[in-house]
């Protein structure tokens, strides 16, 4: 190919670049427009007949590797109109003090390119990923502003127009305030010859690091690239080709089956004269009910926490289907070694592996060990596996039910965290499994299993790192198709290498990279253990609807204060919360409500009136809203604080009764969701603890503020725009 000759031409001449001359002639191998031009020496080499071809005006720019900057050097010069022209401005650049002292490879006359809007597109090689994409408006937009989008590789037409529509100046290119309207569908065909299945960057992943077309010129009949910078890979790069990343499908529901319903479990680390982390595990799964054979394995004991014990994990009476280790990190390998096929998984909770710089190389002799004693690896550097339909935990009493919720999450702790404030609030899982270092199997393999397991009907993902960037956009493009994925991401706002503003390497930190993930998956991306829980339940308890996204919004309570703030909160996180029809209204208004009750939206529904008739009241405001105003979300609010010393009735039950038989009677209309607010007084705790129990047991989703409720269901709608967009 045509690229491959100009790369190997630079690599022969020891550079780390392309000319721009080269560059050019990259992009015009992809069907990429370029101007026209000619490469002269200097400035006698402009006169006779060497620029016979070219139309003026033109321009004249300095070739070098040691300027990055050409106009700052004084090395660009525009509209020039003839070839003596031409000569004097090489002349007059050769005198530049920036130029005089760089290696000058010669002076680049080009045709002047059409008037039209600057658009910047960009793309560079990200470690875990490999290739992205970028597009931005020029100058200002770019320079300044960083009003880009990016895309991880290959993006396919719906990418590219998505992309466009992300950035804030994207009106310029439709003809805003007067303008000259461009080629939209120019920047998409540049797009896609960059980034896109078989473009520049995909093909030549392990040949690119960095390339900007800066400015490719947009007029309303094409588009023409202006400039082009491109960066070389180095010995530094680590390969990524083009082969696609192996895929465990449909077998991961049997293969990952003695990891979550095991019959057999090794504990390894269990002491007989103290208590270890290990003795804890056996204690705690003895208490949760597991129903299989427990093997502490001790060279010495031969008894621990009233168990027989064994000296290794070849002399079980039973090959063991899932391991738990906590002992001295040296000693680990060679025990898994001398495994024999016996172990299934070995979940390896000790640290003092890869987290560390010391440890790195016993991390590798641990993985090769553990390959072959003929066992699969979760850790090192984590806690453990909760499954309650194996009747597997490491932290104690976990909900004993199973629900929908699958997690997988690299941080130990962090898991704790989620099993038991999730717990809390109503979450109920099918599984979570700690993965820290993920030395052999990793979150990419446990978001197959997930997704093939017909228990799970969300994931959520506790994410510091990933190792196959390619197989993890992959499995996420399968997955949101069929099952919401909820991402909380550590360490996104890394910065990327630096570079000057304009380029491409400098606007790509990891955030950005996340970014893109999550517009082109669908996967929902948030930034707190709070809104993570809160989305997972809104999955959990929630339909989504593409075939018609979450926008309208009544909200039903007492608190008039409370609710002004929160239609505040809803219309900024893009909701609408704007009041009902007049048919609605007045169907409403005939109740009779008492006084100080407001039913536009918010509906404001003091104490008394939600008294009124023990509560039942609420089911005829909630008959008329769902059968006239027919909204996409009811969130119903109570401020429990506000019912203590209000009268002998609690309408609490029959509130939430009313909710359940209006949803039966309307199925499918809209989202309910329920906001119990409390003042932190011991015993409205305790009640709030009791009616977030009979709400969920009615499917119901129970959150603490409705500002919660926002956020999970500004999130929530994003997942239905998404999949109504790409299906």
């Amino acid at each position: 190919m045509a690229e491959n000759s100009v790369i190997a031409a630079a690599r022969e001449a020891g550079r780390g670049s392309l000319d721009e001359r080269a560059g050019k002639a990259l992009l015009a191998s992809r069907g990429i427009a370029v101007p026209r031009s000619v490469v002269v020496k200097d400035a006698s080499g402009a006169r006779g007949g060497a620029l016979e071809g070219l139309s003026f005006p033109v321009v004249v720019k300095v070739m070098s590797a040691e300027i990055l900057h050409k106009s700052d050097a004084g090395g660009v010069k525009v509209g020039l109109a003839d070839a003596a022209a031409v000569a004097d401005a090489v002349a007059a650049m050769a005198e530049q003090p920036k130029i005089r002292a760089a290696k000058v490879d010669g002076y680049l006359v080009e045709e002047m390119a059409p008037k039209g809007q600057e658009v910047v597109i960009g793309g560079l090689r990200d470690p875990r990923f490999g290739a992205m994409v970028m597009v931005g408006l020029g100058g200002i937009f770019v320079e300044l502003l960083a009003d880009v989008a990016f895309r991880i590789c290959p993006i396919g037409e719906a990418d590219a127009r998505e992309m466009l529509d992300e950035l804030k100046a994207a009106p310029l290119l439709r003809g805003a305030r007067g303008g000259a309207a461009v080629s939209e569908d120019a920047i998409v065909d540049a797009l896609l010859k960059v980034g896109g299945e078989g473009g520049l960057l995909v093909e030549l992943v392990d040949e690119i690091r960095e390339l900007d077309i800066n400015p490719l010129i947009v007029s309303a009949d094409g588009a023409v690239a202006a400039d082009a910078r491109v960066i070389l890979t180095g010995a530094d790069d680590a390969a990524f080709g083009t082969a696609k990343p192996e895929r465990l499908g449909a077998k991961a529901k049997d293969f990952f089956r003695p990891l979550f319903e095991p019959k057999t479990v090794g504990v390894i680390g269990a002491s007989g004269t103290g208590v270890t982390i290990a003795n804890t595990f056996i204690q705690r799964m003895a208490d949760y009910g597991f129903p299989g054979e427990i093997y502490p394995i001790h060279p010495k004991a031969d008894e621990l926490e009233g168990l027989k014990a064994y000296p290794s994990l070849a002399e079980t009476p039973k090959p063991v289907d899932y391991a738990y280790i906590a002992i001295g990190a040296e000693r680990i390998p060679d025990i898994l070694g001398a495994a024999d096929g016996r172990v299934s998984f070995a979940q390896v909770i000790s640290s003092g592996f890869g987290e560390v710089e010391s440890g790195r190389a016993l991390e590798a002799t641990l993985k090769e060990s553990a390959k072959a004693g003929g066992c699969r690896v979760l850790g090192p550097n984590c806690l453990g596996t909760y499954s309650p339909r194996g009747r597997l935990t490491f932290p104690p009493r976990p909900p004993e039910e199973v629900g929908p919720v699958g997690v997988i999450t690299q941080s130990g702790g962090l898991g704790t965290d989620i099993i038991r404030r999730g717990s809390m609030r109503g979450l109920r899982f099918s599984g979570l499994v700690t993965v820290g270092n993920s030395v052999d199997l990793g979150p990419n393999d446990l978001l197959e299993f997930y997704l093939a397991d017909e228990k799970t009907r969300v994931i959520g993902m506790y994410l510091e790192d990933v190792k196959d960037g390619r197989r993890f956009l992959d499995i996420l493009k399968d997955a949101t198709k069929v099952k919401p994925v909820v991402l909380l991401k550590g360490g996104r706002t890394a910065q990327g290498q630096l570079a000057a503003a304009s380029h491409t390497g400098s606007l790509a930190g990891d955030e950005r990279v996340w970014v893109a993930l999550e517009k082109q998956t669908g996967a929902v991306m948030v930034d707190t253990l709070d809104e993570f829980i809160e989305l997972l339940l809104a999955f959990q308890t929630l339909t989504p609807r593409p075939e018609r996204p979450t926008e309208r919004c009544v909200l039903f309570g007492n608190g008039g204060g409370t609710s002004v703030l929160a239609t505040d909160f809803f219309a900024r996180c893009g909701l609408d919360v704007s009041p009902l029809d007049k048919d609605t209204l007045a169907e409403l208004e005939a109740l009779g409500l008492p006084p100080g009750t407001s039913v536009v939206n918010p509906i404001d529904t003091p104490v008394a009136t939600l008294q009124r008739e023990e509560g039942k009241v609420a089911e005829k405001i909630l008959d008329i809203v769902y059968g006239r105003g027919r909204p996409d979300a009811l969130v119903m609010h109570l401020n429990l604080a506000a019912f203590v010393g209000r009268g002998p009735i609690d309408p609490l039950d029959n509130l939430m009764a009313a909710a359940v038989r209006v949803q039966e009677r309307f199925p499918g209309q809209a989202h309910f969701m329920l906001v119990l607010r409390s003042d932190g007084e011991p015993k409205i705790e305790e009640s709030k603890r009791a009616y977030r129990e009979r709400a969920m047991a009615a499917n119901i989703p129970v959150y603490d503020e409705l500002s919660n409720v926002a956020m999970a269901l500004r999130a929530f709608r994003g997942y239905e725009r998404f999949r109504a967009r790409r299906g």
